[in-house]
């Protein structure tokens, strides 16, 4: 086995009074590649900065072979004194033609031009810059710190291939799953200020890492330790949370199968104009909408149709429009042509990665509970406020703690803890993974997947969405969008492969809509020759359907009011169980109804488009 060329032994570093890092150990050889995982707080930013030489541990030793070259990524680059971002990658490589050719290559590829002033960059180009100047000199080490936050999906995807062609060391920090689990073939775990290695990459990394607190926990018991009830949710809760994951991959599997049986159409998902107020079960319609900013048409001539438990992930380049179709979708936004439609009683939460709505002054329990008691409301219920924080991965401890001084990834579960507090029935999410860890992602999950309302959402986490959604809208460029039923993964392989845009290489030629080639449509259930026409009766029940649906809504809503009033049983038991027995029959009723309206407007359309 080679010698390492960067090793840290035994390394300790205080926090205020707490140990971060106690006893830390890290070795990278040629050619390595390791995930550095932990919790968000652990100390993996520390150790990486430590592995660099920027930060001095109280005690330990960190040792380089002689010549060795390391790079790392930081997440605030100093651009002081470089007049473009080419002068700033350029500077670590000496000034030659091949050099500057591969600076500007490197640039390119990740969206910049090299002429940008740095001064006037935002936060993603300034990472995007910082990123070519550590990949440029092909070092013997590399260390990366979330090297894909701000990078879409065709960046995430090109970086994964870049690092994959490099022969430098890499030591990786991500919460890109799908990143990890190509390019690790070891996983260092730091866990309570102590590291552990697996010599195996971040596929087999969950497996183990139960395992080892499942052995922990045993050595606990045998020694006679109790293990406090708090200690016991916060370090093995996770297994638990793992095997329900498990059974609700399986149940988004079933989910996936069931939209792709209601979208039988191909290529763009289409609705012809319906004539009444929407149902409860159609929560968005949208029909040839179109939006422009000047002459650059960001979506054109969209139409689709959004059900009631419906997941969709809206994925495409930066700049593409995702947050527009996303505000189109919402309302937000007016379409310049064409329609969108919202569905009834809709009650909408926007998940605010951002953080912009939290007082850091506050403290966390004062943040979920409004600073009004001890309890906060969840489903209609109420539950005490140090019970929720469980939930979220919050221990009691942490009640009263500012949450100016919350690390992101705290500050990102409690913005899920407020927006899951809140009643809804339509979660929208615009890229929610961003600067999350991976037990928060696993949080962001589990919530999502047992959601019972829709759900939209912007993200470039092919992982996430493989685990959440039901369906994808992609962008084909020139402002086409097209839904394929099934996560990233299924769209990949619907659109041959390609992860947006497939069709860049041959403009179209302007006005003219998009024709899907055969491998870039969606493979969906082919368009058959409809097996019956409309009949006279099936008219009718399309035209009579969308008032009969509202009439039961109203007669539910009044059930429901008169079945509120806490004395009608005492009262008058005949009238509530009476009442009780009319509102199951105008729900079937309803649920009937809705089966049928759908089951006719598909069966319409198919004639439509035959």
């Amino acid at each position: 086995m080679a010698p390492p060329l960067l090793s840290l032994q035994n390394i300790s570093l205080m926090f205020g009074t707490t140990p971060l890092l106690a006893g830390a150990e890290l070795a990278v050889s040629a050619g390595d590649r390791i995930c550095l995982v932990g919790r968000n707080g652990s100390g993996k930013s520390t150790l990486l900065k430590i592995a660099a030489g920027l930060v001095q541990p109280d005690a330990g030793r960190r040792f380089t072979q002689p010549g060795a070259t390391i790079q790392y990524l930081p997440q605030e680059p100093d651009f002081s004194g470089f007049p473009t971002t080419l002068a700033y990658v350029e500077a670590g490589l000496g000034d030659t033609a091949a050099n500057r050719y591969r600076a500007t290559y490197l640039l390119e590829q990740l969206g910049l031009t090299g002429a940008e002033d740095p001064a006037l960059l935002s936060g993603g180009e300034a990472r995007r810059a910082a990123l070519a100047r550590v990949l440029a000199p092909e070092p013997d080490i590399l260390l990366l710190d979330e090297p894909t936050n701000h990078l879409d999906l065709p960046g995430i995807e090109w970086l994964e291939s870049e690092l994959a062609r490099l022969k430098s060391g890499l030591v990786l920090i991500s919460h890109d799953r799908r990143l990890l689990e190509r390019l690790s073939r070891a996983t260092l775990w730091l866990d309570r200020g102590v590291t552990r290695q697996l010599d195996q990459g971040f596929a087999h990394f969950e497996a183990w890492r139960d395992q080892v607190l499942g052995q922990e926990e045993t050595e606990r018991h045998k020694l006679g330790r109790k293990i406090v009830a708090e200690e016991d949710w916060l370090r093995y809760g996770v297994t638990a949370r793992r095997k329900r994951n498990q059974k609700r991959l399986a149940d988004l599997h079933a989910l996936r199968k069931r939209h792709k049986e209601q979208r039988a159409a191909v290529g763009k998902v289409r609705l012809e104009a319906a004539e009444a107020d929407l149902s409860g079960r159609l929560v968005i319609v949208a029909e040839h909408a179109t939006k422009a900013f000047g002459e650059r048409v960001v979506v054109r001539d969209f139409s689709a149709r959004v059900i009631r438990g419906d997941r969709i992930g809206i994925v495409g380049r930066n700049g593409a429009g995702k947050t527009t179709l996303l505000n189109l979708l919402t309302g937000e936004l007016p379409p310049d042509s064409g329609e969108v439609t919202l569905g009834t009683n809709l009650a909408r939460v926007t998940l605010d990665q951002g953080r912009a709505t939290l007082d850091p002054d506050e403290t966390l329990i004062r943040t979920l509970t409004g600073g009004k008691g001890d309890t906060v409301t969840v489903g209609g219920q109420n539950r005490h406020v140090i019970g929720y924080m469980k939930d979220f991965l919050f221990g009691p401890e942490q009640a009263n703690t500012p949450v100016g001084v919350l690390s992101g990834g705290e500050r990102g579960r409690l913005t899920l803890a407020l927006a899951f507090a809140t009643p809804s029935n339509l979660l929208v999410l615009d890229e929610p993974t961003n600067d999350l860890d991976l037990e928060t992602l696993e949080l962001l999950q589990e919530r999502l997947s047992d959601y019972a309302g829709t759900v939209l959402l912007v993200s470039h986490d092919r992982d996430f969405l493989d685990r959440v959604v039901t369906s994808v809208i992609a962008t084909d460029g020139d402002g086409v969008w097209t839904e394929y039923a099934g996560g990233y993964s299924d769209m990949l392989a619907q659109r041959g492969g390609a992860s947006s845009e497939p069709r860049k290489d041959r403009p179209r030629p302007a006005g003219l809509a998009a024709t899907p080639s055969p491998a870039s449509a969606p493979v969906r259930t082919p368009n058959p020759t409809p097996a019956r026409k409309l009949s006279f009766k099936d008219k009718h029940a399309l035209e009579t359907l969308p008032k009969r649906m509202a009439d039961l809504e109203a007669e539910i809503g009044r059930l429901n009011a008169e079945l509120a009033d806490a004395d009608l049983y005492a009262r008058k038991p005949d009238r509530f169980i009476a009442a009780t027995k009319a509102l199951e029959t105008a729900q079937a009723a309803l649920g009937a109804a809705e089966e049928q309206w759908l089951e006719l407007e598909m069966l319409r359309e198919a004639l439509e488009q035959a």
